[in-house]
């Protein structure tokens, strides 16, 4: 008889702690790993803090980021640590597409539900959505913009262009590009004077600048495939007391003191052109991803940019 109670006592103990485990596991938080390519970048920063504000409001989720340090074998190694801790969403900002595509597949062949955040990779079924800003269409109003300066400029389409690239090969600096570049070979008389990669940072935009600026006489436009880039190129410029000779462009439009948006405000750059962080669609799409087992996001979704100039820069800003 004492043998059958304690074989009954084992097994209440057994199932209570079944449901109790089962409780546990229903109170969980959800687990969401940000995977970013580089939080150096004032983009990438502002893209950092704005997930943290937004996911705060989730109590019932752990956000974390992880950074990359603009290294793809480091954002790979810290994908897999991801994987083997199986995230209820993983958000990726790819430093380069290639690298990332086989990483970001086996996440996704893990059942873990993959956003690509404004950059994507090179094979879409790879990931679940991409929420994303048309860096092609950015390109073509920054073209479209150097067309009309120009124009008023010299009474005529004709000019010196240098541009400051990102990183090659990424979505965003080819489409900045194709973008621009696209609309201006219309003009034969703009050319493109020099160009120079500065992996999107803006130390290595004033070095590249300064050596630019000592073989050029003459500079009409910079264009800094984002914003960074752009102000190195003008501390460059005036530095070598040229910033008056030539406008300049950027890309990414930032809010705040230190952004872009003040930078048009006061003079400093012609033009930039908002790069949304995509971050409150990340946070739309990925919350109802981890709530509601029957939502099938689109493939893709798209966030518009806006052109920032002095005709419109003292509304858009904010302190």
């Amino acid at each position: 008889m004492k043998k059958v109670l304690i074989v009954l006592l084992i097994a209440l103990i057994t199932v209570s702690m079944g449901f109790a485990g089962g409780r546990k596991q229903a109170d969980e938080k959800k687990l969401v790993i940000f995977s970013q390519c580089n939080n150096a970048e004032p983009y990438r920063a502002a893209q950092n803090a704005s997930f943290q504000a937004l996911w705060a409001q989730y109590p019932e989720v752990t956000f974390e980021i992880m950074d990359a340090q603009q290294d793809n074998s480091t954002q790979v190694s810290q994908i897999e640590t991801a994987i083997r801790r199986e995230p209820d969403l993983l958000i990726v900002a790819p430093n380069e597409r290639a690298p990332l595509n086989d990483v970001v597949g086996r996440a996704k062949r893990a059942g873990i539900p993959v956003i690509c955040l404004e950059r994507d990779i090179e094979n879409h079924d790879n990931f679940t959505t991409w929420i994303m800003s048309d860096n092609y269409s950015i390109g073509k109003l920054a073209g479209e913009f150097i067309v009309d300066y120009l124009t008023r400029k010299y009474g005529e389409p004709r000019g010196n262009v240098v541009d400051m690239q990102g990183l090659l090969g990424v979505e965003g600096e080819t489409n900045r590009n194709n973008g621009a570049w696209d609309v201006l070979k219309a003009y034969p008389n703009i050319r493109q004077a020099a160009k120079a990669e500065c992996s999107w940072l803006q130390d290595q935009a004033k070095d590249r600048m300064t050596e630019i600026l000592r073989t050029q006489d003459q500079i009409d436009v910079l264009y800094g495939h984002n914003d960074p880039m752009a102000v190195g190129a003008y501390i460059a410029a005036q530095a070598l007391g040229r910033e008056k000779e030539m406008i300049f462009i950027g890309v990414d439009g930032l809010n705040g003191p230190e952004g872009a948006i003040k930078k048009v405000l006061d003079g400093m750059m012609a033009a930039t052109f908002t790069y949304p962080l995509c971050t409150d669609k990340a946070v739309e799409i990925g919350y109802k991803i981890l709530t509601d087992p029957s939502f099938v996001p689109e493939k893709q979704y798209e966030v518009k940019s806006e052109m920032v100039t002095s005709a419109n820069a003292a509304r858009l800003y904010k302190p």
